[in-house]
């Protein structure tokens, strides 16, 4: 009892609020060596959605002053058209293209994978049109889906095919854009180069002994290990889905009879052609909503397939 008496009573340490100086100058300067990351966070993504949230309750087009409308920019959008148009164009591009330009990725990054001499070389090749500007990109397959010289249908007329008008056909103009979507799979390829790099070579040796195939091995032991990756490109791909903007504007802008008029390009056109900024802020802010709700979806269904190191799940 006398020891406990005496740890009670015995000399207290005063811990100030702002704890020592040390301390204090060590926060001092770590603000410091942060703050031009936070003034580019205020300047370029803080200050801009809270003004682009000010303006979608309001009416401006640049010129006059901008004038409260409440909800009437959300409501309108309920009851446009063309809104809903350029939603399913892009909700069709990104539940084909993601799925399809994954796959293509995984695969393209197994071959790559392969010890074989000049494989630097190729993986370089592979990458090179993820690097290209998208003008270049939309010239070059402006040329290629060209329904006269273009070299597709010129292959399909080796093989006694009908050519389609691709671009300029509302049936095949999105498919189009589709198929384009796996010429910059080099971003995702190289993540998956990554993690098929990280998956124990032991485990394929044991299998091999057990008879499995190499099928069998591919899908039983490295995609279940490069899960991770195939997530991180899930979620990255499905956001850049929703954001398709450069080869939509220059190739078709939106057309034919508005076969590629996609969510962004949409709202571009409501913001600089038709002046209705507060309009395309309220458009921006639904298309977060979009993909903040897809995103924490893709975040709870991943706790069932995504398997980190020791077969922990996510």
């Amino acid at each position: 009892m006398q020891a406990v008496a005496g740890w009670k009573a015995g000399p207290q340490i005063n811990r100030k609020p702002g704890g020592s100086p040390l301390a204090r100058r060590e926060a001092r300067e770590g603000y410091l060596f942060i703050s031009p990351w936070l003034a580019g966070f205020v300047v370029f993504y803080a200050g801009p959605m809270v003004a682009s949230f000010v303006l979608g309750v309001t009416s401006w087009n640049l010129l006059n002053p901008a004038r409260w409308v409440g909800l009437d920019n959300f409501r309108q959008l309920i009851h446009d058209p063309l809104f809903w148009r350029a939603l399913q164009v892009t909700a069709v591009y990104a539940v084909v293209a993601v799925p399809l330009d994954l796959l293509a990725a995984l695969l393209l990054a197994a071959l790559l994978n392969q010890k074989v001499r000049g494989i630097g070389a190729y993986r370089t090749i592979f990458y090179l049109p993820t690097i290209l500007p998208g003008v270049v990109t939309a010239v070059v397959w402006r040329w290629v889906f060209n329904p006269e010289i273009g070299i597709i249908n010129n292959i399909l007329a080796l093989l006694r095919l009908p050519g389609p008008l691709w671009l300029a056909s509302p049936s095949w103009a999105l498919p189009a854009m589709i198929i384009m979507s796996l010429w910059t799979i080099g971003t995702a390829t190289v993540i998956f180069l990554g993690g098929l790099q990280g998956v124990p070579v032991e485990l394929h040796e044991a299998a091999d002994i057990d008879g499995a195939g190499p099928w069998s091995r591919f899908w039983r032991i490295t995609v279940p290990l490069v899960s991770p990756s195939i997530f991180f490109n899930l979620i990255t791909g499905m956001i850049g889905a929703f954001q398709v903007f450069t080869l939509p504007y220059i190739m078709t802008q939106g057309g034919p009879q508005n076969a590629t008029l996609f969510y962004v390009l949409y709202l571009y056109e409501n913001a600089f052609t038709y002046m209705k900024m507060g309009y395309a802020s309220a458009m921006a802010w639904i298309l977060f909503l979009i993909i903040v709700i897809l995103t924490l979806v893709q975040f709870r269904i991943s706790r069932r397939w995504v398997y980190y190191a020791g077969g922990d799940r996510v």
